[in-house]
């Protein structure tokens, strides 16, 4: 098990569309070892496996109530069964650098997913969980939070970003 890189906007990979799981076995376990412990180490509310690289739809939710409880939730192959009345509220992401902004999401969801042996469950998120859920299962189908703004947001995002990544490619040198 290891913290792994977590991949940042621009890179194409955080685009593509994952797999699903078909496989529940050992290297399955390690990958959501890896994620739960990247996760914390960011730290983040959730990670999605394409933002450590991986194309499989499997994603950890920290489910944690305090600060220094660690109840990490993994749900393999999820999705949004019913939905239920939207909210906006503040967002950000581990893979998109130096931005948080207002996103609506639905603020009740129905989940059903997998877990790492492969048995299927469907419970009930509201509020922040149930947005971290939409959000990560948006990197699931590569979408990112980003595209939730309006075009003139993500537009200065964008330049703001151009002028980020310059600078730090020029500390590099």
């Amino acid at each position: 098990m290891a913290i792994k890189k977590i991949i940042t906007y621009p890179n194409p990979v955080l685009r593509k569309k994952v797999e699903p799981v078909t496989t529940f076995d050992e290297s399955l376990q390690e990958l959501a070892q890896d994620l739960i412990e990247t996760m914390y180490a960011a730290p983040g509310a959730g990670l999605a496996a394409n933002q450590i690289g991986v194309s499989l739809s499997i994603v950890v939710i920290n489910d944690s109530k305090g600060e220094d409880e660690k109840k990490p939730l993994v749900l393999v192959n999820p999705e949004i069964i019913e939905k239920g009345e939207r909210q906006v509220d503040e967002e950000g992401c581990l893979s998109v650098i130096d931005l948080t902004a207002k996103v609506e999401r639905y603020r009740k969801l129905l989940v059903r997913a997998q877990d790492l042996y492969g048995k299927t469950c469907e419970f009930p998120a509201e509020d922040f969980f149930a947005r971290v859920i939409q959000h990560e299962l948006d990197h699931l189908n590569g979408i990112l939070f980003i595209d939730r703004l309006s075009p003139l947001k993500r537009t200065l995002y964008k330049k703001r970003l151009k002028k980020i990544l310059q600078a730090q490619e020029e500390g590099a040198l």
